[in-house]
């Protein structure tokens, strides 16, 4: 999914906050207090209608209406966006549910483009992306760093990554490791550009 389809930031944000289920959390904790909707509705202010909404996930709550509902069941709101199968570590994306970022938004001539490729999975140990370089003819991509090391696997295209004051240029199956915290660049083919996984890693602690 690209930034020029149909959904809207908004949309994107219900779609995320639904993976929560926070409805489902709302009513198994509910029932497990045996509260009546009309009786949460008289502790939080809000309205049975409204409360039944949330449940059923037709509505997804604000965290100030989230913040009165804690409250009242004496639990932080990390209770709702908490997901014991999340910790298992199984998380699949969908290639529609991903949404392609320039590398810089501010940027004329992004030097890439990307994609996450594990965005809903929480507590992750490296961070996952699909990448598209366009054609570079002359330009120079920006250098950047970031703690951490860093793992490309080129699956189409040529690939230029200027590191260490060195240019190293890579072909479709390539793949390069190196430590991050280096500045280093990016550049496409200037035919048709590339394509990669890039994997990073957080610094080792």
């Amino acid at each position: 999914m690209t930034l020029d389809m149909q959904e809207t930031g908004e949309q994107t944000i219900q779609r995320v906050l639904a993976t929560y289920d926070i409805g489902h959390k709302l009513r198994q904790l509910r029932l497990r207090k045996k509260i009546a909707l009309v009786d949460l509705g008289r502790h939080t202010g809000l309205s049975a209608s409204m409360l039944s909404q949330l449940e059923t996930g037709k509505m997804v709550p604000t965290l100030p209406t989230l913040a009165r509902i804690s409250m009242v069941f004496d639990v932080g709101l990390d209770y709702f966006f908490d997901d014991r199968r999340r910790r298992r570590m199984f998380t699949v994306v969908r290639k529609a549910e991903r949404l392609k970022f320039p590398d810089r938004a501010d940027a004329k001539s992004p030097s890439y483009f990307f994609e996450c490729l594990a965005f809903s999975a929480q507590e992750k140990g490296l961070q996952a992306y699909l990448a598209e370089f366009p054609p570079r003819v002359s330009e120079d991509a920006q250098p950047h760093a970031h703690d951490g090391a860093e793992f490309v696997f080129v699956t189409q295209g040529e690939l230029t990554i200027s590191c260490q004051g060195e240019e190293h240029i890579l072909d479709e199956g390539d793949s390069v490791y190196f430590d991050s915290s280096e500045p280093h660049s990016y550049k496409g083919g200037i035919e048709a550009g590339a394509q990669a996984v890039v994997i990073t890693t957080p610094p080792r602690s």
